[in-house]
Parts: C-alpha cells; sequence; structure tokens
C-alpha cells in the first residue's frame, strides 16, 4: 500500500469527521451497556468503576484515557498491590476479552484524545525509552485500535507492535482504516491475543536493544 499523502483530505481533515460520525452514535447506543458493564465493575471494586491514566497521544501531549476498571486494588499484608494475575477476576478478564472496558474511550475519541484507528497510547514513561524511528508513532493520533492490535495485539513483542505502529503511520488511508477497523471486531468477537502469553495483561517495555555491532 502507498504512503498517505501528507496533506490529502482524509489525513487533515476526514479522519475526524470519521470518528465524531461513528464514536459519537457508538457512544449514545452502548450507554445502557456501559452503565450495566460500570455496575458490575463497581460492585467488584467497592464503588470504584472508571480507570483514569494519564498517556501520551498526538505528538507526546498528555491526555487522560478512560477505561472500566478491571483490576482489583488488592494488597499483600505488607500494604503492597499484589501481582496483576491476583488483581484481575474473572469479571475483569471477561470485559478484557470482550474489549468492553475500552467504551470510555469514545469519549476519548468524540472529545479529539483519541482517534478509532492508531497505534495504542502508552505509558509516558516509555517516552525516552523508544528510537527515533519507533517514536514516529506519535505522528497520528492514538487509536482505539491499530494496526499492531488486529496484528496480534499483547500476543506479539514490542518491536513488531511498533513495526506496525510505524508502517501504519506511513500508509494512513480511508481503506487502510476501513479494514483495521473490519478486522477489530472479528479480533474481538474471537477475544484473542489480549494477554502476552504467560501474562496476565503484558510486559513492561524496557527500551529496545542495541543494535548488533558486527566484527
Amino acid at each position: 500500500m502507498p504512503a498517505a499523502i501528507p496533506h490529502s483530505f482524509y489525513v487533515r481533515r476526514g479522519k475526524r469527521l470519521l470518528d465524531v460520525a461513528l464514536a459519537l452514535p457508538l457512544l449514545l447506543l452502548t450507554l445502557p451497556l456501559l452503565l450495566g458493564v460500570a455496575g458490575l465493575a463497581a460492585f467488584q471494586n467497592r464503588g470504584r468503576w472508571l480507570f483514569r491514566q494519564v498517556r501520551p497521544g498526538w505528538q507526546g501531549r498528555l491526555f487522560t484515557l478512560y477505561k472500566i476498571q478491571t483490576m482489583t486494588s488488592a494488597h499483600d499484608a505488607n500494604g503492597q498491590l499484589l501481582p496483576d494475575a491476583e488483581r484481575l477476576p474473572r469479571l475483569g478478564r471477561w470485559l478484557r476479552a470482550t474489549s468492553l472496558d475500552e467504551l470510555p474511550q469514545l469519549w476519548n475519541i468524540v472529545r479529539g484524545d483519541l482517534s478509532l484507528v492508531g497505534p495504542r497510547p502508552l505509558l509516558p514513561e516509555y517516552l525516552p525509552l523508544y528510537s527515533p524511528v519507533q517514536a514516529r508513532r506519535h505522528e497520528v493520533r492514538p487509536g482505539l485500535t491499530g494496526w499492531a492490535q488486529v496484528n496480534g495485539r499483547n500476543a506479539i513483542s514490542w518491536e513488531e507492535k511498533f513495526t506496525y505502529d510505524v508502517w501504519y503511520v506511513d500508509n494512513l488511508s480511508f481503506g487502510l482504516d476501513l479494514t483495521i477497523l473490519w478486522r477489530t471486531a472479528g479480533r474481538v468477537l474471537r477475544g484473542s491475543g489480549v494477554s502476552t502469553p504467560g501474562q496476565a495483561t503484558t510486559t513492561a517495555f524496557q527500551g529496545s536493544p542495541p543494535p548488533a555491532v558486527s566484527s
């Protein structure tokens, strides 16, 4: 697929129009479902149902990401949080497998923090760990889903994810976004790639290893 035209109508205006045209009706249509899921999460987490976390978006600008709270705040005898696997109950696993925990991010899309499609927003502490090429993932708005998500999600390595993210930046188009949305629907129905093999969610990014120096 050819690289996106930097000043094409879709890149400049169309993508944002598509985001609002789809996200706003979806937010209204799924509001009863969102309220029901929020009630279940609140019951599980002693009243807490909304997860808020600061993430870097377009050009690294920080914003508050919203999700349904899937993990409990259980602590050990020393007051330390238990490992993720022990704080992710059956309801939380189900919410993640069905991606229902992502419903509040439709509001992030309406606000302009997110796009429907783009590299997933990660943690601010990863920003200084990116290589110059990997940092290009911030040249577009982050997305609710993305090229990396439909090609493995959390079941692939960080390097593979970033390669997919940068490829998306270079090939952004209306047709590609529609393809990703269609493939996302299939992956959500299958619940595949939710976690890294052997992990409750995914491992933290530690930075890419330096390139090997040939002798």
